[in-house]
């Protein structure tokens, strides 16, 4: 076989071969960053536009969020959570949307305690998304109650609902799903 067959065959060979490679990189890639971030991917892919832009956002959440120091938190201070989150559910009765407000300010003191900027909605969101994807719809719900009740525009079933959703993410930041 001659020098210039052999370049012939070889050549889109190894094309074939990186072509391949890189696919399936990128398929790997597409599944773990899916896998990671459950709904928020395809949340996502719409707000970017497309799949290459969403899933260079995804990478730069985990790359930000490797940075941070998230902490597991003591006993004692998980006691106090649960405890401050008893007041703010008791407190649901009288003052249905000052409970919600609690709820969302307790919540953000939660990230903090846990090592996550919490700077900002959108941030929290942002931040969240990586550990959280899976509950991050809950915090989104809570928020826009949130934000309705503060212009006067939410009901009282509409706050309870928040104060659900508030909950979901509450005991995974604080690991109690199902718990206390």
């Amino acid at each position: 076989m001659s020098t210039s067959t052999l370049i012939a065959i070889i050549v889109p060979s190894v094309v074939v071969l990186i072509a391949l490679a890189v696919g399936l990189s990128m398929l790997s890639r597409r599944r773990h960053l899916r896998q990671q971030f459950g709904p928020e991917y395809d949340r996502t892919v719409e707000a970017e536009g497309g799949r290459l832009a969403a899933e260079r956002e995804l990478h730069a959440r985990e790359q930000r969020h490797e940075a941070f120091e998230i902490k597991e938190l003591s006993p004692e201070i998980r006691d106090r959570y649960v405890h401050d989150w008893r007041d703010v559910q008791e407190r649901f009765v009288d003052r249905p949307e000052g409970a919600v407000t609690q709820a969302d300010e307790l919540v953000s003191r939660l990230m903090r305690e846990r090592g996550y900027p919490a700077d900002g909605y959108s941030g929290r969101v942002r931040d969240l998304s990586v550990e959280h994807g899976q509950t991050l719809e809950h915090y989104r719900a809570a928020h826009t109650v949130n934000v309705r009740s503060n212009e006067g525009q939410a009901t009282t079933e509409d706050l309870r609902g928040a104060m659900v959703h508030y909950r979901a993410l509450f005991e995974e930041l604080l690991g109690t799903q199902g718990g206390r």
